[in-house]
């Protein structure tokens, strides 16, 4: 049975579906509007507990997914989101072992996904502000094992990329074009680029880079992610639902 320990993540959801996020601490204390709920009453108990507070407010307790944690987690930069994430990990083949060169880390959302698919990722960031906080994030969420197979280096991937040869590629800034003509260089024979960008300029431009240098079967891809009602016989979509948000485009060296 999994029990909650101190230093776990706790996600507490109450009756509305709205949830708070944080690390369970010795003499810590949750509280809001309707009471406090003290960390020691969390310690020990199994996930999916419903707990109460001072005030008889009761709260759903799970440790949050990778997909919540990246909603929630602290950013600098906008993260990519979790039906986009899963999409790159599918379409750049991201697999137990591979090693792969990201760029752009930002807040960390891709890092973690990657490395949680078991890659080991090295990462190279502009600013470092940006590369503490992915660094932040994923030490945060994921456990010693992934971190291990995670470093940052600061840099400026448009001048040069770092002096290694890796499986994949991932790409996660403004102008990825000019990081492109260094690809070849450290990408495997067979390897997979895989490049995420908000808008239909970037994507053309993207495009027409890969092929330049020489980079095969590209392929541009939009995920649209829309949930459904479902309650006795009605069933019908969400009135709202999460459209474009960016685009994802791979090719093979």
């Amino acid at each position: 049975m999994a029990t909650f320990e101190y230093g776990d993540l706790v996600q507490l959801t109450d009756t509305k579906g709205r949830k708070h996020t944080f690390t369970l601490t010795e003499g810590g204390e949750f509280q809001n509007h309707k009471g406090t709920l003290k960390h020691a009453h969390i310690e020990g108990t199994p996930e999916g507990s419903n707990l109460e507070t001072s005030q008889g407010m009761s709260f759903l307790a799970y440790k949050p997914t990778l997909s919540e944690f990246v909603i929630g987690m602290p950013r600098g930069a906008q993260v990519i989101y979790p039906k986009d994430l899963a999409a790159m990990l599918m379409m750049a083949d991201i697999y137990p072992g591979c090693h792969v060169l990201e760029t752009g880390v930002g807040s960390g959302a891709l890092s973690m996904a990657m490395l949680r698919a078991g890659a080991t990722v090295t990462g190279v960031e502009l600013r470092e502000d940006f590369a503490g906080r992915a660094k932040a994030n994923v030490e945060r969420f994921l456990p010693a094992e992934a971190t291990s197979r995670y470093s940052v280096q600061l840099g400026n991937s448009y001048e040069a990329l770092p002096d290694v040869t890796v499986d994949r590629v991932a790409l996660d800034l403004p102008e990825p074009w000019q990081v492109i003509p260094h690809i070849p260089q450290v990408l495997s024979d067979g390897g997979i680029v895989v490049s995420y960008s908000p808008s239909t300029t970037q994507v053309s431009k993207v495009t027409e880079a890969f092929r330049k240098h020489g980079l095969k079967q590209v392929l541009t891809t939009e995920v649209l992610h829309r949930e459904w009602h479902v309650e006795d016989l009605s069933v019908r979509p969400d009135h709202r639902m999460v459209a474009h948000t960016g685009f994802i485009t791979v090719a093979r060296k």
